[in-house]
């Protein structure tokens, strides 16, 4: 389990939220209000949110922007992992990755369990290192970007959180 060191200090982060939908727009985006108001409330700041509609080419494009903008340092990202056609942000993301983070997406599933079931299969949540820049990709509805932040992502983002967290290991993800 992690913890919080109380000497460390906290790094807020610059962090791009992306909800990824047909059909969502400005004023019914709970999801990516949601993830935006936690990331500010733990101190991050949300330097870009969007809605980008579920196209694997536009995707690609939206992406590749964010992760060569030295700006933006962490994407999260709601909507599009589910198994139906429209459901494309892995086929579409994945390519981008330096690196995979696999434990995102095992993590999401185990701690989905005791909301949805076995329905937590359907899930195609992930996550990965892109040009220096961490992107989480998870379903689109409030309850599971709840799941993902309270669960896994917030104490990620957190420098203070120990044994370790990506945050700290930012500066090295570059190295040669």
């Amino acid at each position: 389990m992690s913890r919080t060191a109380d000497d460390a200090k906290f790094i807020p982060l610059n962090v791009a939220v992306i909800t990824i939908s047909d059909t969502r727009n400005v004023e019914n985006d709970s999801s990516g209000d949601y993830l935006a108001t936690s990331l500010a409330n733990e101190g991050h700041k949300v330097v870009r949110k969007k809605i980008v509609k579920d196209d694997k080419y536009v995707l690609r494009a939206e992406f590749s922007t964010l992760i060569a903008d030295e700006e933006v340092r962490v994407v999260l990202a709601t909507g599009s992992t589910g198994l139906t056609g429209r459901d494309v942000a892995p086929e579409a993301l994945e390519p981008l990755f330096d690196k995979n983070i696999e434990g995102f997406g095992e993590l999401f599933r185990r701690a989905s369990i005791t909301d949805i079931g076995a329905a937590t299969i359907q899930s195609r949540a992930f996550a990965g290192l892109a040009n220096g820049t961490i992107i989480f990709c998870m379903p689109g509805s409030p309850n599971a970007c709840r799941t993902a932040w309270e669960e896994v992502i917030r104490s990620q983002l957190d420098s203070r959180t120990r044994p370790c967290n990506l945050a700290n290991l930012m500066p090295r993800f570059l190295e040669g």
